[in-house]
């Protein structure tokens, strides 16, 4: 019997060792990378910003910015530019125009893809008019491809079901809901301007047929103008966690309480952000920039230029506690100007699959908006 005993505290140490070993095995290397756009003012575009990554049902990679038209600013008319691969980021397709939103004073703003496992649809939200400069009322939109990428649809304005709020969705990627409650439904979060601000989400229960609001976290003093230190979440990229909850990584734009990211957590699906799930994560530093934030297999990852004051030192950072603490490990990846990034991978369980996660981030070397690069990260050093 004491044979038995010894083997089987054995066996448990083996298991529990093989597990902590799988953990320190993440090792991430960087294994590709190129730029996917360049701005410069070359044909059309002034300026590309606001870079968006997903993988299709069908294993496509799509890649989205704003093309911006005149000038490297927020405000002024816009395309939305796409490149497809077909090979996990080997070889992009050329750049083409999605949505042209004219000569819009106030053009569209990227925005949030969202990728329906059910129907293979690829839904992509964005605003027009979001700041209300020279134009009204604000505008939710909303493109779709059925074709994994190919061809859109029309856009679709959503404001007749959610009103003319001005809502700037993530920048990053909405989530479908994988676990209980409300599996299937689809989830965009992002943010409010003075008219209605902090962070909201809508909600889907029918595939993008329907959009509601759910969650807010609204600012203090709400729907007022902020000075420094107040209370402003704002730019935001939700993440379902394996017991059916959603976190939210929220840019700290006033630097509320710390330079750090703002953390929330909805427990029902989207609907409510309780503020006793809120937490301030003084580990990720910020200079307030929109941050790429992924889980994968058990492993939470984030990316943002790890920088209290500047927009620079893009840094991959992960956690194996669902983000309640982040190992000492980090991973530069461009340690120049660098700004927005986001992040994807594929969901399928090949070990092919499983070893890599994508980062698509704007990078420069004078300015943080001078380019738009791809980078395919081994979690495991290459091996």
């Amino acid at each position: 019997m004491d044979c038995i005993r010894q083997f089987g505290v054995v066996l448990v140490i083996a298991v529990l060792s093989g597990a902590r070993a799988e953990e320190l095995q993440i090792d991430p290397l960087i294994y590709e990378e190129q730029l996917l756009w360049i701005g410069g003012g070359a044909g059309q575009v002034s300026t590309y910003r606001i870079p968006l990554l997903t993988f299709t049902t069908r294993g496509s990679l799509l890649a989205f910015s704003e093309a911006r038209k005149m000038s490297s600013g927020d405000i002024g008319a816009k395309f939305i530019a796409l490149r497809r691969s077909t090979d996990k980021g080997a070889i992009w397709s050329p750049t083409s125009f999605i949505v042209d939103d004219g000569a819009l004073e106030d053009g569209l703003n990227l925005g949030s893809v969202v990728v329906d496992e059910e129907t293979g649809a690829v839904i992509l939200i964005y605003s027009l008019c979001f700041h209300r400069y020279h134009c009204d009322p604000s505008s939710t939109m909303m493109v779709q491809s059925l074709d994994d990428g190919f061809t859109w649809s029309a856009p679709r304005n959503l404001s007749v079901e959610l009103g003319v709020k001005s809502f700037a969705p993530g920048p990053g990627f909405g989530i479908q809901k994988r676990y209980a409650p409300n599996v299937g439904r689809l989830v965009v979060c992002g943010h409010g301007s003075i008219a209605g601000d902090g962070v909201f989400c809508i909600l889907s229960d029918d595939h993008g047929k329907s959009w509601r609001y759910g969650a807010a976290l609204k600012s203090i003093p709400y729907n007022q103008p902020k000075q420094d230190l107040d209370f402003d979440p704002d730019e935001c990229q939700p993440v379902e966690l394996e017991d059916g909850s959603i976190v939210i990584n929220v840019r700290n734009q006033n630097n509320y309480h710390c330079r750090c990211r703002i953390i929330v957590r909805s427990l029902d699906g989207g609907e409510t952000l309780p503020v006793e799930e809120l937490v301030f994560d003084k580990t990720l530093i910020d200079p307030a920039v929109a941050a790429g934030a992924l889980q994968k297999q058990g492993v939470m990852y984030f990316t943002n230029p790890s920088s209290t004051q500047h927009r620079v030192n893009l840094t991959l950072r992960w956690s194996f506690s669902d983000g309640k603490s982040w190992e000492k490990e980090a991973v530069q990846i461009w340690a120049g100007p660098s700004g927005y990034s986001s992040m994807t991978s594929l969901k399928g369980d090949s070990p092919e699959d499983s070893k890599y996660i994508y980062v698509i981030y704007e990078k420069g070397h004078k300015n943080y908006w001078e380019t738009i690069s791809f980078v395919k990260i081994h979690l495991y050093g290459g091996k």
